[in-house]
């Protein structure tokens, strides 16, 4: 399955909706996209929302946090929005949870 990766703005934040598997071969997708949002949104807060996924490796959080470095740099933040439990308890194992805000919905 590919990776689909929709821009959209909700309320006054900027979000990318990913849909599909998040692996090594579809990493270039969403490094490219979380890329542009970044740019295009510099200084801003934007979400990046997991629940459309049905996979997610561990070279996607990987790509998840640099990202959100790449956006602290430029003043602003990115945050995560997931309320899948195996995701969640995944984030909590990993640690991913304490580097990033985890949110249960978009807004």
């Amino acid at each position: 399955m590919d990776l689909h990766c929709r821009p959209l703005q909700v309320g006054d934040m900027p979000a990318l909706v990913l849909e599909g598997e998040l692996d090594l071969s579809s990493i270039p997708v969403l490094h490219h996209a979380l890329l542009r949002l970044i740019a295009d949104e510099a200084g801003r807060t934007v979400a990046v929302d997991l629940d459309g996924l049905h996979a997610l490796d561990d070279a996607g959080l990987g790509v998840l946090l640099g990202a959100a470095g790449r956006a602290r740099e430029r003043g602003g933040d990115l945050v995560l929005v997931c309320t899948d439990l195996r995701m969640l308890e995944r984030f909590e194992r990993s640690g991913l949870a304490r580097a990033l805000e985890v949110r249960d919905r978009l807004g």
